[in-house]
């Protein structure tokens, strides 16, 4: 995606002006935005999750190298 360029997006843009109408487009807009958001988030969480995980694990292996 980072291939296409300004005037790409600016085509992609005019497209679903034509598509959806004036009227939707923030509506879609805002779906998009929110809906982004919550993927962010839950990947933050699983990240987070497994580097818990990963902690966790090396934490037991440390204590069991000094046993």
């Amino acid at each position: 995606m980072a291939n296409i360029g300004f005037p790409g997006l600016i085509l992609i843009l005019v497209i679903a002006l034509i598509i959806f109408g004036p009227k939707k487009l923030p509506e879609i807009g805002k779906a998009v935005g929110n809906t982004l958001r919550e993927f962010k988030k839950s990947a933050q969480d699983l990240t987070g999750d497994v580097s818990n995980e990963v902690k966790e694990t090396k934490d037991i292996v440390k204590d069991d190298q000094n046993k």
